[in-house]
């Protein structure tokens, strides 16, 4: 049936529903993919709230033969969350954390629990899930359950399978199952009855018992020793159970569950035996080579030391990681410009004990003549290793141009011992197609993710995309190794079952399929029945990449659709408020994959190349306005996606090209031009602040402005600033040191609305011995920005240019106080001025700095000393501003507000505030607001003591939480500006 012809029955299905049943084109449209290649257009996205919702889905499926596609955090490379017919994401409603039982270490969890977030859950009780891949901070139990995952440290703790044990599902009938161990009446319990889950014990001991299929068994699916193994269905695992073997573990039907993707029942409860918490005194050696496969052998030598982990990195890798903002910082082990490095971590009981385990090691390596550097990592710093390690999948998609590396063959695994020969046939192969490939991963379990450089718009690498996939499949399978080691068979790799585990062992699992699923409904495609691996994808065959004009320049990424298209789905924009980090807020408060920065670039790359005949402006499309509307522009994106997708500017394009087609609303209009507005205020401020408070008043200047009602209007300074500049600076007494000089920006929101904290800044930086200079210049354009007025904002960005450009330099900087107006210069400015202002502005924005940046520098060169400051005891809670956590840093303010003696502080693990510059301010936007800044920041101060200060440098960030908390919260250059005044 057609999408059309669905409708009215797609009606009756939601009005079912306790959950959501979405079958919009937008919502279709960012469910057609997941972080793999593929693309396939699911009739319907179903949001279930509980079992009883799943049960109502698999009846309509039944009736209808409509396919059903479980999702967690679509974070799968092989296509196994993308499919025709319902998606059903069971991430929004079922994340519980059912039980724990601390002394029997288990747990039960709904699928859509967070990995990373179950073990902050289960921490205080000395436990944790140990599986941990590198999407950890959002993939989901479920989904780790549907794919077996594994991640780095599989070879301490084994894969999710090792630590199931009992499942509550639905079978393709609608009936409820559990399965668990089952011992003897139990099990044959099980045997007898006409019900489906009868049928499908009987089925499984009838075939497994045969001789010959056991036979076939051993002699076809991978070498034993390999733990990684995710190939077709794990039968394998079952001949190990009784009554096969009589003195093995209770037959567990969790075993076959486990890695079979959601084909053969649909998950509702899991339970899973947890770990005590790992030895707390960890190394990490950082083992540098010259060659992969140097690195390979020298991985031999480090499985005997019986580390915890054995990660490799390779050049390709290591180069992407030079050019992102956030992972920069996380290179400072790397030395010189290795091909290949071996992270191996080494821990105990006794920091001693891993000192010396460390050393055995590097001793060893260096009498093989293995690698040339072994640098040690620990305490803190051995986070920012497996940051940088578990970035990995994004990195990639940095490499420029159409050209990516593409997930295929990166999921190998083979036993230890062949490792190095394998690795060097596969690179001999990799040369005939004229390729090199990129290595990174589980070195220390046999298994390495190799990827080739592909163009999938392209027809020749559509085939070498299935040519090098099915050479690599007859090299793995000449070694006894598993196709794929933890990421799954799904759409990529399920055709090469049969050459993998042979033709009967195939049929055998066909067979299994049809008993579970006899009318094919649960994720069909998948492990059986596969169609070719290199049709559905994300791009057409030779697709052209449409040249879209633009006010930003993405000359340097090949242009706007290259720039979204660097987005490869991996997710890192879902993870929970918990997890750390800014993005991405508006998602952390609503969970709906509209709001994540992931769908809005898939929104974009549908709408820009699919849609193309529709309209004249590729981007005038009510799609696109709905998934760009709650992008608080935050830019969190731009360091913590590891692609570096920048949604905040291309959220900012968007608008800009949309308003060409549908005028700008008056709101963007007013809230873009405030500052021009707000000056006129400033001229008669006791009037305009009386009507900005007055109750009548402002609740007429609300409505007209489409202000939430529970939103108090900004008011403006008595003085601006400049006029206090102007007149009261020349008055102030000299400084008894003169340290240099400074270019102050007067930024519109400093100047017009917080006077007082800009009086501050100047005041402090006076009195600390340096010289203020002032001057004529625009606004920032910062507003404009937000709303897409870029023509205005690029005139004001090309006059503060031309203002600055010959006046400010590294020795005399220019200074801001508002975050988001002076860091605009470092991040958009170059990016929107003309071309021949382009090198000026660079330069510029390199020495455009926060005030705390600057002095934060001034300590360090010793030119700012502990005894410029009186000492005042009290302990600071600070709250970073998203354009200084994104583009600078919040550990510079936290060192200088610990500058003075006596000053403690501690950063608020929040992200966004949720105010966003207007963004909370508007009507429609104030719950989500306050929802964001419940997250963490709000619940944060109300914990804190009362005679705790409270400080942030946004005006915005302030603003929020006074309304979110009662609490009044001080730029940081207002306490330190109290110990020198």
């Amino acid at each position: 049936m057609t999408v059309k012809n669905q409708a009215p029955a797609l009606q009756e299905l939601a009005r079912q529903l306790d959950g959501e049943l979405h079958y919009d084109h937008l919502l279709r449209v960012l469910y057609a993919t997941d972080a793999s290649v593929y693309r396939s257009l699911p009739t319907a996205v179903a949001l279930p709230k509980h079992t009883e919702d799943i049960k109502v889905l698999i009846d309509f499926a039944q009736r209808t033969n409509t396919p059903l596609i479980p999702r967690t955090a679509g974070t799968s490379l092989a296509g196994q969350c993308v499919g025709e017919g319902i998606v059903v994401d069971v991430s929004k409603y079922m994340h519980q954390i059912l039980e724990v039982n601390a002394e029997e270490r288990w747990v039960r969890v709904q699928p859509g629990v967070i990995r990373d977030d179950l073990n902050r859950y289960l921490k205080p009780y000395g436990l944790f899930f140990g599986p941990n891949t590198s999407t950890s901070n959002r993939c989901m139990i479920g989904g780790m359950v549907g794919n077996n995952s594994s991640g780095t440290t599989s070879i301490q703790y084994g894969t999710t399978r090792d630590h199931v044990l009992s499942l509550h599902t639905l079978l393709s009938d609608g009936s409820e199952v559990v399965f668990e161990d089952l011992k003897g009446p139990a099990f044959a319990e099980k045997l007898k009855g006409d019900r489906l889950e009868n049928k499908i014990y009987r089925h499984l001991v009838e075939r497994l018992q045969e001789a010959e299929v056991q036979k076939e068994i051993v002699a076809e699916f991978p070498k034993a020793g390999i733990h990684r193994r995710n190939t077709g269905y794990a039968v394998d695992e079952l001949l190990h159970l009784q009554p096969f073997k009589p003195d093995g573990p209770s037959f567990n039907l969790c075993r076959l569950l486990a890695g079979s993707e959601g084909t053969l029942a649909f998950t509702t409860e899991i339970k899973i035996s947890v770990d005590p918490l790992p030895a707390p005194e960890a190394i990490v050696v950082a083992a540098h080579f010259n060659s992969i496969r140097e690195s390979m052998d020298a991985t031999l030598i480090a499985m005997r030391h019986q580390p915890s982990a054995c990660e490799l990195m390779d050049k390709i890798i290591l180069d992407c990681t030079k050019d992102n903002r956030e992972y920069q910082k996380n290179r400072f082990f790397v030395e010189d410009d290795p091909e290949a490095i071996l992270c191996v971590e080494l821990r105990s009981n006794d920091l001693d004990v891993t000192q010396k385990q460390a050393e055995a090691l590097i001793a060893e390596l260096k009498a093989a003549g293995l690698g040339y550097a072994f640098p040690m990592v620990k305490d803190k710093n051995i986070k920012a290793v497996w940051d940088l390690r578990k970035a990995g999948l994004g990195l990639l998609s940095n490499v420029p141009g159409d050209a990516k590396p593409v997930a295929c063959i990166e999921d190998t695994a083979v036993a230890l011992e062949d490792l190095p020969d394998y690795v060097s046939e596969f690179e001999q192969m990799m040369e005939e197609y004229g390729q090199r490939s990129v290595f990174y991963a589980h070195a220390g379990a046999g298994e390495l993710h190799l990827r080739p450089i592909l163009n999938l718009k392209k027809k020749k690498d559509r085939q070498l995309f299935y040519d090098i996939t099915r050479t690599t499949a007859e090299l793995v399978k000449k070694y006894r190794g598993s196709l794929s080691g933890e990421h799954g068979d799904g759409r990529v790799r399920a055709a090469f079952i049969p050459l993998m585990l042979g033709e009967k062992n195939y049929a055998l699992l066909k067979e299994i399929k049809k008993t579970w699923d006899p009318q094919g409904v649960f994720n069909p495609g998948k492990i059986t029945d596969a169609p070719p691996m290199n049709t559905s994808l994300r791009y057409e065959e030779e697709q052209a990449t449409p040249a879209v004009a633009t006010q930003f320049d993405y000359s340097e990424v090949g242009g706007i659709l290259r720039a979204v298209e660097k987005c490869n789905g991996s997710g890192d924009c879902r993870k929970s408020a918990e997890a750390g980090g800014v993005m991405c807020p508006s998602y952390q408060a609503t969970r709906n994959e509209k709001d994540t920065t992931r769908a809005r670039a898939n929104a974009l790359r549908e709408f820009l190349t699919q849609h193309q005949e529709e309209q004249q402006n590729p981007f005038n499309h009510p799609e696109l306005k709905e998934v760009m509307d709650l992008c608080m522009s935050c830019k969190g994106c731009t360091s913590e996606c590891p692609s570096n997708v920048d949604m905040s500017s291309i959220k900012a394009e968007f608008q800009y090209q949309y308003f060409k087609a549908n005028g700008v609303p008056l709101r963007h209009r007013l809230f873009a031009e405030n500052a021009s507005l707000n000056s006129i205020g400033a001229k008669v401020s006791g009037l305009t602040n009386f009507a900005f408070s007055n109750r009548l008043t402002s609740a007429a200047l609300k409505r007209f402005m489409g202000v939430h009602p529970k939103r108090e209007i900004p008011r403006v300074a008595r003085q601006t600033l400049r006029n206090w500049y102007k007149k009261q600076y020349p008055k102030l007494a000299r400084a008894k040191k003169q340290r240099g000089q400074v270019w102050f920006f007067f930024d519109e929101y400093t100047n017009l609305l917080d006077a007082e904290i800009g009086i501050k800044a100047i005041e402090l930086l006076h009195h600390l011995g340096y010289e203020v200079q002032g001057c004529a210049h625009a606004e920032s354009g910062r507003s404009h920005l937000s709303k897409g007025l870029l023509d205005r904002a690029k005139k004001m960005a090309e006059q503060n240019v031309r203002t600055f450009a010959d006046k400010v330099s590294y020795k005399i900087p220019l200074l801001g106080v508002e975050p988001s107006a002076i860091l605009g210069f470092r991040d958009e400015y170059p990016r929107l001025v003309e071309a021949d202002l382009r090198d000026q502005a660079k330069a510029l924005g390199q020495n455009a700095l926060m005030i705390e940046e600057f002095l934060k520098r001034e300590m360090d060169a010793g030119r700012i000393l502990p005894e410029d400051f009186r000492g005042k005891e009290r302990h600071i809670l600070l709250h970073g501003h998203c354009h200084q956590k994104a583009l600078a840093s919040v550990q510079d303010a936290a060192f200088l507000l610990g500058f003075p003696e006596g000053h403690t502080v501690e950063i608020i693990p929040s992200g966004c505030c949720g105010m966003a510059g207007s963004f909370g301010y508007e009507k429609e936007h104030y719950e989500v607001s306050m929802q964001v800044g419940e997250l963490v920041l709000f619940p944060a101060i109300r914990r804190a003591d009362e005679e705790a200060v409270i400080a942030a440098a946004g005006t915005s960030c302030r603003h929020q939480i006074h309304d979110g908390t009662q609490r009044q919260a001080l730029h940081p250059v207002e306490l330190l500006w109290e110990l020198v005044v």
